[in-house]
């Protein structure tokens, strides 16, 4: 896990570290000591923590006129044993919110395990967003997490979807592709 480093092409456009509005603002990266971890596995230092034990998150576009985030996610979300909905939602979501984003799309390609817990927090995420006609959209969530995602009915508060060349975008154009979609169904 220790190589998978969150996606870098866009960092000529964004970094979270120096954004006013981030969470992240002022952090400095070590890029040759690796202290973070998902277990016992040791994961890239670029990625950052939401105080979670299993969970890292990785913010790779916050656009605030258009009122989005791309967010990249590593690790296991487990709800069951440390609620990392609570944590991401209160380190990451709502300080994103409070600067007038309510689209979020999360990458979660490299999200190895779901657990659930309980469906309070991806309730009212989802009303925070719905009243701004937001949404959140989460890309490439692995078959088996998504069978789990959708056993606990959360693909009611989070879109699921699956793109795998989502990579070849820009953000604008990738944040465009799902603002279609997602306008369309609200006319």
């Amino acid at each position: 896990m220790h190589t998978i480093e969150p996606y870098y092409n866009w960092q000529h456009i964004y970094q979270a570290n120096e954004d006013e509005n981030s969470p992240f603002y002022g952090v400095e990266y070590n890029e040759f000591q690796f202290t973070q971890k998902v277990y016992n596995h040791f994961i890239h230092p670029q990625w950052d923590s939401i105080d979670s034990q299993t969970l890292y998150c990785k913010i790779l576009m916050a656009d605030y006129d258009e009122h989005y985030a791309i967010i990249e996610l590593i690790g296991e979300w487990n709800d069951a044993i440390e609620n990392d909905i609570d944590n991401f939602k209160r380190f990451v979501v709502d300080v994103l919110e409070a600067k007038g984003i309510y689209k979020f799309i999360l990458i979660a390609d490299n999200v190895l395990n779901f657990h659930s817990g309980v469906k309070e927090y991806y309730s009212e995420w989802y009303d925070e967003v719905s009243d701004e006609n937001g949404w959140v959209v989460m890309l490439n969530l692995p078959s088996q997490s998504q069978y789990d995602f959708k056993k606990a009915k959360l693909n009611y508060y989070i879109e699921l979807a699956d793109k795998e060349d989502w990579r070849k975008y820009k953000p604008h154009h990738l944040f465009r592709f799902f603002e279609d979609i997602f306008s369309k169904r609200l006319s």
